[in-house]
């Protein structure tokens, strides 16, 4: 358990290293909403862009039916529907932060 003293940022990055979740489940660990872990995670990218130790990883989404991968999607939220097939079974996008070395 992390310990509550810090904040919920700083949670979801020590949740986030070394290892892939989505956003169901970071919510589901920390006991917030899912909408407000979509809220953070822009912030978080951000703050991993001025540190040269880690970086962010997004895992896209994808679709189950045609196998489409959301590759270039800019948004770190699950899209609604398949552009090329346009089914709505899409898969939750996962995100994690490496160690980087040097």
């Amino acid at each position: 358990m992390l310990p509550p003293e810090r904040t919920v940022r700083q949670r979801m990055i020590a949740l986030l290293t070394n290892t892939r979740l989505s956003s169901y489940q970071l919510a589901h660990v920390l006991g917030i909403p899912e909408r407000q872990v979509e809220e953070h995670l822009p912030h978080i990218v951000k703050s991993l862009a001025h540190d040269h130790s880690r970086r962010f990883v997004l895992e896209p989404s994808a679709c189950s039916d045609c196998g489409f991968v959301f590759r270039d999607r800019r948004k770190l939220t699950k899209p609604s529907r398949c552009p090329s097939c346009r089914s709505e079974g899409i898969s939750a996008p996962r995100y994690g932060i490496e160690l980087t070395k040097g």
